[in-house]
């Protein structure tokens, strides 16, 4: 199955959720429904919202749904969409980010004010219809999970321009700010069709290996793609001082010449020396490192679908572990 074949799968629950979402952003105050509309039609893979439905229609394509809970996995996958989105309108403010998806961020053409604002509107509309589902355990993952981003957002802010950032800190960060998202979009899936504890754990364990297999390649790809592939411009970590598994790699196995460039940069910031560094993180092997690492990652993903029943949409989540890896954007 190719990742083509994933989308195709969930065409037409795909555009129910984007339906929904574009209904839900309504707002009566225009800036609102302006930048909304905006970050949302920016583009974006959608692999949070995707994850909902697959690990959904896992189980009520099998015979294992119950009554009256076929809807609530569109809804989920809007609110997760928009959780996201939210963080990324607070993401670019605080990173002071021009660019994403290869075009210029809300906070560009709206301002700082504007975005952080939006961002909060998409955070309350998101536990609006949260609260329609009228689950109290899809309420629990949730809060809980946008608490745990926050908590992570703070971590990373910390770790910035700090060159002793060991590789268990920089793990953590990514497993609060980006994995956990991840790990709960698969979980929803089996708590909205009632599975038993052992496999809603198992997907919400799939979703955080996942989820860091996508950050870890993130990572990667912020040194070996283009610009134009990634949507961003090259060396936006290394800019902003964020000491990520490669650079930290390579400061810990390059020449003492290497450690002290690498250094300087993430304490100072900017991409005076981009070059340089690029040839230390190749010449130490710190990419492959990072990539084996996403590796397994991903088949530790794999390794939880072992408890789930087989199905198109269970190959699907395959897929997406091994596209989590294999991809160039």
């Amino acid at each position: 199955m190719t990742i083509e074949d994933v989308f195709t799968l969930i065409k037409d629950d795909m555009e129910r959720v984007n339906s929904l979402i574009q209904t839900s952003l309504y707002s009566d105050v225009v800036l609102i429904n302006q930048i909304s509309q905006y970050i949302i039609s920016s583009g974006g893979k959608r692999l949070r919202p995707i994850l909902v439905l697959l690990s959904a229609n896992a189980f009520l394509k099998s015979g294992k749904e119950t009554h009256n809970q076929t809807d609530h996995h569109i809804t989920l996958a809007a609110v997760i969409e928009f959780i996201h989105t939210a963080t990324l309108l607070h993401d670019d403010v605080v990173d002071e980010s021009e660019l994403r998806r290869g075009k210029d961020t809300a906070n560009e053409l709206f301002g700082n004010a504007a975005s952080v604002l939006v961002g909060d509107f998409l955070y309350s509309r998101a536990f609006e219809m949260m609260v329609g589902v009228g689950n109290m355990k899809v309420m629990e993952i949730l809060s809980h999970s946008t608490n745990t981003i926050a908590e992570g957002e703070v971590l990373q802010l910390l770790n910035c321009n700090d060159a002793s950032t060991t590789e268990e800190r920089y793990l953590e960060v990514i497993h609060f700010k980006t994995a956990k998202l991840f790990e709960s979009a698969s979980q929803l899936g089996a708590v909205v069709t009632e599975q038993d504890k052992t496999v809603e754990q198992a997907m919400a364990h799939y979703g955080m290996h996942l989820g860091t297999a996508f950050q870890l390649i993130d990572d990667v790809l912020d040194y070996s793609a283009s610009s134009e592939d990634m949507g961003k411009n090259v060396g936006d970590d290394l800019a902003e001082g964020k000491p990520t598994l490669p650079l930290i790699y390579a400061m810990l196995h390059g020449t003492s010449e290497q450690a002290a460039l690498i250094k300087e940069a993430i304490e100072q910031g900017g991409l005076d020396q981009i070059d340089e560094i690029t040839q230390a993180i190749e010449a130490t092997g710190a990419l492959n490192y990072t990539r084996e690492i996403a590796q397994k990652e991903a088949e530790l993903a794999i390794v939880q679908l072992d408890k789930i029943p087989d199905s198109d949409y269970k190959e699907a989540m395959k897929t997406l572990a091994h596209f989590s890896v294999d991809r160039k954007y």
